[in-house]
């Protein structure tokens, strides 16, 4: 990569950072540009450069999060067998989405997703819908499940089931423990119920 290369790709990081901070401080609603170029101590017109509109940047802002969480948890679902698959899945998406950073992106869909369909759009095509596909796939090939999309909302709601009190505040982020033995007890009862 040239040193040039090299410099746009900062300043599109910077960018993505910045937006990230300003939308989680102001909300998707109340941030504008201007607040995120001066964030990222650039030009409106070259935040536009990179991102056309707010909707885009919000979007790329969510990938590039999620890209340095680092938590890649759908290439569990490749394993060999069926249950480590359904396991190693679990504790990577129960760490990604009980995370503080996932926390304070839903809380700002909850909040704003209803006058806002287009950050709910974002979001959604950031995570959910990827995943879900996937996990379509795998109960279909690899479980043989004959309604495999009730499967997934099954399953998802079932791993999600402790994410509200934590919403709310109601509970604290459950620990390490918490999380596999919540995971291993939904796959548990997955697999009963889906066969294997």
């Amino acid at each position: 990569m040239s040193r040039l290369e090299q410099k746009k790709e900062q300043k599109r990081r910077d960018i993505l950072h910045a937006a990230l901070e300003v939308f989680l401080k102001n909300g998707y609603l109340g941030a504008s540009m201007d607040q995120i170029a001066q964030q990222a101590g650039v030009t409106k017109q070259t935040v536009y450069r990179y991102f056309e509109s707010k909707e885009i940047l919000f979007q790329a802002a969510l990938e590039a999060q999620r890209a340095e969480s680092g938590v890649c948890f759908a290439e569990a679902l490749d394993r060999e067998d069926p249950y480590e698959a359904l396991l190693k899945f679990s504790l990577g998406f129960l760490e990604r989405h009980l995370s503080e950073a996932h926390l304070a992106g839903v809380r700002l869909l909850i909040a704003e997703g209803p006058s806002a369909p287009e950050m709910t759009r974002a979001f959604f095509a950031v995570g959910p819908d990827k995943t879900e596909a996937r996990l379509m796939r795998f109960f279909e090939t690899r479980r043989q499940v004959e309604d495999p999309e009730y499967a997934v909302k099954m399953f998802l709601g079932a791993l999600l089931s402790m994410r509200m009190n934590v919403l709310v505040g109601l509970r604290p982020v459950p620990t390490k423990e918490e999380l596999v033995r919540h995971a291993k007890r939904t796959v548990d009862a997955c697999m009963k119920l889906f066969g294997g």
